[in-house]
């Protein structure tokens, strides 16, 4: 998708609320980490990371540092040894569950059984 332009309004399709949107929650395992948030309310990064199975301690930060620039995660950090930190959606976070529960339910209605899926479920 990236630089396409919709050749019949010649807008790039980044540049649009479909882009935008698709740019927050795009990435392997941005809509697994929000899914975990939202069941479990507040959870540490260990947690999300045995959780989640197969992510890397680098894939899991950099997912949790764009969730957190994107304003759908709040990071809150505990001072203390060791270091103790905490991670909840925010009401932002909160509104596109929706949005993810219809992607479900598309999925539901539409899966065809036998169909080779592209990547991994989600481990929800």
């Amino acid at each position: 998708m990236g630089d396409d332009i919709c050749e019949l309004t010649g807008i790039h399709q980044k540049d649009t609320s479909f882009g935008y949107t698709l740019s927050v929650i795009s990435g392997k395992f941005k809509m697994t980490i929000l899914y975990w948030l939202f069941e479990k309310k507040v959870m540490r990064f260990n947690e999300l990371q045995r959780g989640m199975g197969t992510i890397s301690f680098k894939s899991l930060s950099l997912m949790l540092k764009e969730l957190e620039a994107d304003g759908l995660i709040s990071r809150k950090e505990f001072p203390q040894v060791p270091p103790k930190v905490e991670y909840t959606l925010t009401e932002r976070g909160r509104s596109i569950i929706p949005v993810l529960d219809m992607m479900c339910l598309w999925g539901e209605k539409n899966f065809l059984p036998g169909a080779k899926a592209e990547t991994e479920p989600l481990p929800i």
